[in-house]
């Protein structure tokens, strides 16, 4: 199989890659699908082999981050009424789990998973360069360019979302 081929397309892996707690992060029940096997069979070949996994490379959701996750993601809407709360794995998690499971999908899922890692990372690397050189065109050109600036500052701004309203008595 080339690296152009790739069984797994780039948009599915990139769509379970999520950020909680400050890191990109892919949730259990997403890298099981994409590795082949059972959650739940993924879960006890981890904690089989929990020395391998560090809190810098997994941590499970708490109960916030699970509604947080299963209210913005469609595709983990079968979470809603799991009774256990998933694992999050780092891009240093899922290649340890491609070890542990030791399959050569795994292997091969894991190379894509990390190459969705890096891509992710690129994009936001050529958001901050390009941050930087509005920011010194900004400086180099300021009162003549004020409108335009202004505009482009507000296209880079991430979108602000507005705080949900509260429903219900108190």
């Amino acid at each position: 199989m080339s690296k152009d081929e790739l069984p797994i397309p780039a948009e599915r892996i990139e769509r379970g890659i999520l950020m909680l707690r400050g890191q990109r992060v892919m949730l259990d029940t997403d890298l099981a699908d994409l590795y082949g096997v059972p959650t739940k069979a993924l879960n006890q070949a981890v904690k089989r082999n929990a020395d391998r996994f560090p809190t810098d490379f997994m941590f499970q959701l708490n109960d916030d981050e699970k509604q947080k996750v299963v209210t913005i993601c469609d595709h983990l809407r079968k979470l809603k009424f799991s009774p256990t709360l998933p694992y999050a794995f780092t891009e240093h998690g899922a290649v340890m789990l491609a070890s542990v499971l030791n399959s050569p999908t795994a292997v091969q899922a894991s190379l894509q998973v990390v190459r969705a890692f890096v891509h992710l990372r690129q994009l936001l690397a050529s958001h901050a360069e390009l941050a930087k050189r509005v920011e010194l065109l900004e400086k180099k050109y300021d009162r003549r360019f004020r409108v335009v600036f202004e505009a482009v500052k507000q296209l880079m701004a991430p979108e602000r979302k507005k705080p949900a309203r509260k429903i219900g008595f108190e």
